[in-house]
């Protein structure tokens, strides 16, 4: 059972990988920023538009990145979709959560179907350099929705 688990893990990471989601520039986003992660290279924009309600209406991103980090980017982009800009900052949490520590209390507030879809990126956490790549567009997008420009994983004011 483990192998068939551990063979759609990496089949969706692959998918999203090879194929991922909302890769594209929104031209007039609401909130913009860039991330960037040295130690491998990954290097992503991530754009979320909002209605008036702070309700996420499309969220993309474009860039250059491992397999884990764009199969990452193209997750949260389809999930942030009909979110207020609230219940996506708690799902970043969650998530970031659950790539460190695998604390489970953290991903309480998230549904049911948004804790099974990142179950698949769960694993980085038993490799601690992979975690930046899994975790890099989530912190791009918390930075573009508080005002932030850009962010690092690496120096002052890195993830």
């Amino acid at each position: 059972m483990f192998d068939e688990l551990r063979d759609l893990y990496q089949e969706v990471i692959l998918d999203h990988g090879k194929s991922p989601r909302n890769f594209r520039a929104l031209e007039h986003a609401r909130f913009h920023a860039h991330g960037h992660n040295p130690m491998c290279g990954d290097n992503l924009q991530v754009f979320v538009q909002t209605d008036a309600d702070n309700c996420i209406t499309d969220a993309s991103f474009v860039g250059k990145g491992c397999a884990i980090s764009t199969a990452s980017a193209s997750l949260m982009t389809e999930m942030l979709r009909g979110k207020t800009l609230d219940e996506a900052n708690a799902l970043f949490e969650g998530f970031h959560a659950m790539c460190t520590t695998g604390d489970a209390a953290a991903m309480a507030g998230m549904t049911e179907d948004d804790a099974d879809r990142l179950q698949v990126l769960a694993g980085v956490r038993e490799f601690p350099v992979r975690v930046k790549c899994a975790t890099l567009a989530w912190h791009t997008m918390h930075a573009a929705t508080h005002g932030k420009d850009e962010i690092s994983t690496e120096g002052e004011g890195g993830i």
